[in-house]
């Protein structure tokens, strides 16, 4: 039965995924602000964008560093600069307070 509800939910992820990706631009112009604020907190640190992409509020910070590996006092100023900004809701299991893809940190390139 487990199997059956962790299939569906990939299914939904996956459906997710696509919507947002579809709904780039529209999300683009709403959330310019706050994207350029996340890719100012973030820098250009790989490894701080995949943290920053694991931000759903599934993942605690030490799984996030686990998964991405990074340095856990490196997450945690991370998440206190985001926090700091206004893009996180709650620290334990950041969550960002927007969806993002991957895409929103090579449009400031």
């Amino acid at each position: 039965m487990a199997n059956g509800i962790e299939s569906e939910l990939d299914v939904l992820r996956d459906i997710r995924e696509l919507l947002l990706l579809m709904a780039e631009p529209q999300l683009a112009e709403r959330d310019r602000a706050r994207r350029e604020d996340l890719r100012r907190v973030a820098g250009r640190s790989e490894k701080s964008v995949k943290a920053v992409l694991l931000m759903d509020g599934t993942r605690s910070q030490a799984a996030i560093a686990k998964e991405v590996p990074m340095d856990v006092g490196q997450l945690s100023r991370l998440v206190k600069a985001l926090n700091d900004a206004g893009l996180l809701r709650g620290s334990t299991n950041p969550h960002l307070v927007m969806p993002v893809s991957e895409a929103v940190f090579s449009e400031g390139k």
